[in-house]
């Protein structure tokens, strides 16, 4: 290699353990951050290969094809306006020989500087050629600026050796790697100075330190020398091969849970899977307790039985390979036990005592500040699923609902959810069937607060479905009616996700409940504490309906021809109109109607005319309004009809046979005419034209 090749850099900091649930990002941001300030600064392509590592102990980058210098620069430097810079006889002012000595020169540039107008005045321009850094220099700047910038979750402060200087990282760091080629570069961080050597893995590195020999031999050396899978998404690879090769091996699968497995993946730079056990006994415990004790307090894989249904059997991620691995599998054995026994005792307390018997504790838990207890929301809920049941299945469901929504909220309460908050409704399901409630309200229990994310199940029964919306329903109206909308990025009562849900549940179960008509529910729950502002709310409704129908593929245009129409008051036909409005744009008219649509609307909203009065056939005298008026009178009842049946497609494409008659329509009169009576009985006939193309949606929305 000559001092001038273009080499590979690889850059590593060691450090102690990093956090696990950050250990991806910091690895990722690592390395795009010290790449992208190498490019900036010239010293990589713009195409540079970039590898990222990440293990519990390190942060790494290869950067391929770095130039060991930065190519020269031509820099152009706007000074300031000729009049600021130079008086009058010529001579450089006190501001311009400050601003060159700012950029490294004197009057000696004067005979240098450019004159160009910037479009305002003309101004004083200082091209000068800057030399390009050294890799030495530019990786001192990226390392310092990857550092610093850096998605630290929390910072750490330690001393160095020498016992004064403070340093702040999110771990101690105690090594700084940094080649090129085979060459060390010379630089600092976190008072570290940069070598050539690392370390392994932390108890089976088959030599106390590693000598690296070059960039490219990062990975193969730290793997067959120090023990250590260096890549984040090889381990991570590495470990799902195990699960699953370990798993087949017990007839079983591994639960699928993507941050468990990043999570492990940042514990454990050697993974060995092994399997583990504990008493069948453990199974009478509902399994998501089970479950959950083993992912979030163990970091385990519980193993599924080919029904879904939880085995005895569980899945461990270890860091190290002994011979023999049976102490550490009784070691996780012998730790997990104590937790499940925890959850079979949360879950034998929690029976003790009715679901109904802690409903009148809930008035001792703070709801929101403003809005009172968990109890009076409870009561609000009640008042809105009754109100919603009652539209939907007469007195039977509003009772079941009623009595659901009572319930809802009691496991709170319960020992089991205390300690596990992420089994809310999951616990009061099982607890509603062992108090002997109806298997219907026991799943709207367990059940109401679906759908929790996007592509989340629905309830599963329309028990479920009524204390679902009520809940959310019941959510939007206090937060909005105490001024708690969403701003921006910022929606902390997650009422982004609550909107969503409420749209799902109306569309997909093809609910028959108008917006107004549930608001109305609201507003009467909320009677003499709040008022809900229905207005805003149906509004941020249909704000969230656009940005999931454009998610599922429809067009600005498209979603805004449907829901710009007016606020829609059924929820369940908007996927109807978009598919009507889609088919109608793919017909040859389209176009021209959608075109002519939007001058109408422009024409009608100009004269004021909107929604004016019937046409008077004795004041068509041009033959071309007569043919239009024709026209409306023989496609509107089919286009009615169909849309009445619910057909919208049919009553858009039925609009096509006016092309014609509404082109000639324009081409050969004139609306505005002097004699006011056909000014009214044209504005008229464009008004019925208008309220007949737009039933379905809003065409001239689709006009370009």
């Amino acid at each position: 290699m000559t001092p001038m090749d273009h080499s590979n850099l690889l850059v590593e900091l060691f450090v102690e353990e990093l956090p696990p649930k950050a250990l991806k990002r910091l690895g990722e941001s690592f390395a795009a951050l010290l790449a992208a300030s190498l490019r900036d600064q010239g010293l990589a392509p713009a195409d540079a290969a970039v590898t990222s590592y990440a293990t519990p102990r390190r942060l790494a980058v290869h950067v391929a094809g770095v130039a060991p210098r930065a190519p020269d620069r031509e820099l152009s430097h706007k000074l300031m306006p000729v009049a600021v810079g130079l008086a009058p006889d010529g001579a450089p002012t006190p501001a311009l020989l400050k601003k060159l000595a700012a950029l490294g020169s004197d009057a000696s540039a004067l005979p240098r500087l450019r004159r160009q107008g910037d479009g305002k005045a003309e101004a004083l321009f200082l091209d000068q050629l800057v030399s390009g850094a050294s890799l030495a220099e530019g990786l001192q700047k990226a390392l310092a600026e990857a550092v610093a910038k850096l998605p630290i979750p929390k910072l750490m402060s330690y001393q160095l050796a020498d016992g004064w200087t403070t340093v702040h990282f999110v771990r101690p760091a105690h090594g700084l790697v940094a080649l090129h080629g085979a060459e060390v570069v010379s630089v600092t961080a976190l008072g570290l100075t940069s070598g050539r050597t690392t370390r392994g893995h932390r108890f089976e590195s088959h030599v106390p330190t590693i000598a690296l020999r070059d960039a490219d031999s990062y990975a193969e050396q730290l793997l067959t020398q120090g023990a250590v899978i260096a890549g984040f998404a090889e381990r991570r690879a590495e470990i799902v091969r195990q699960l699953e090769a370990a798993a087949a091996r017990a007839g079983a699968r591994p639960i699928q849970d993507e941050a468990l497995l990043d999570e492990v993946t940042a514990l454990v730079e050697r993974p060995n899977v092994l399997e583990c056990g504990f008493e069948p006994e453990f199974l009478a415990v509902p399994q998501e307790c089970l479950i959950l004790t083993m992912k979030a307090n163990q970091k385990y894989f519980p193993l599924l039985d080919t029904q879904g249904r939880l085995t005895n059997r569980f899945l461990v991620v270890s860091n190290i390979r002994p011979a023999d691995p049976g102490r550490v599998i009784q070691g996780n054995e012998r730790v997990v036990r104590p937790r499940l026994a925890d959850a079979r005792f949360f879950f034998e307390q929690d029976r003790k005592k009715s679901l109904e018997s802690r409903v009148p504790g809930l008035a001792r838990v703070v709801y929101h500040g403003k809005l009172g207890s968990q109890g009076e929301r409870v009561e609000r809920v009640r008042r809105i699923a009754r109100g919603i049941g009652q539209a939907l299945g007469g007195a039977p469901l509003a009772a079941q609902a009623d009595r659901a929504a009572l319930l809802a909220k009691a496991d709170l309460l319960s020992d089991m959810v205390g300690e596990f908050p992420e089994l809310q409704g999951v616990m009061g399901g099982y607890y509603a069937r062992h108090d002997g409630e109806s298997e219907a309200v026991a799943l709207a229990v367990e059940d109401h607060y679906r759908p929790r994310f996007a592509g989340d199940e629905l309830p599963r029964n329309e028990v479920g479905v009524v204390v679902a919306l009520a809940d959310k329903l019941e959510t939007l109206g206090g937060l909005f009616g105490i001024g708690q909308a969403p701003t921006g990025d910022k929606d902390p009562f997650a009422l982004r996700r609550h909107a969503l849900g409420v749209i799902r549940l109306l569309i997909e179960r093809d609910l028959a409940l108008p917006t107004a008509a549930l608001m109305t529910l609201v507003e009467q729950a909320f009677a003499g504490l709040v008022t809900p502002p229905a207005a805003e709310i149906e509004s941020f409704l249909v704000d969230r309906a656009k940005v999931m129908f454009r998610d599922q593929g429809y067009s600005t245009a498209e979603v805004a021809a449907v829901l710009e129409l007016g606020t829609p008051t059924d929820f369940r036909l908007v996927p109807k109109r978009l598919a009507a409005v889609r088919a109608f744009a793919a017909l040859p008219e389209s176009a021209a109607l959608a075109a002519a649509n939007k001058r109408v609307v422009n024409i009608l909203r100009k004269s004021g005319a909107e929604g004016a009065g019937a046409v008077d056939a004795a004041l068509l005298a041009e033959p071309a309004e007569a043919a239009l008026h024709a026209a409306l009178a023989a496609v509107g009842p089919g286009a009615s009809a169909a849309f009445e049946r619910g057909d919208f497609t049919a009553s858009l494409q039925a609009l096509a046979a006016l092309k014609q008659p509404v082109d000639a329509f324009f081409d050969a009169v004139m609306v505005n005419a002097d004699d006011p009576a056909l000014r009214r009985n044209r504005l008229a006939l464009l008004g019925t034209l208008q309220q007949a193309m737009n039933r379905v949606a809003d065409l001239s929305r689709l006009a370009g």
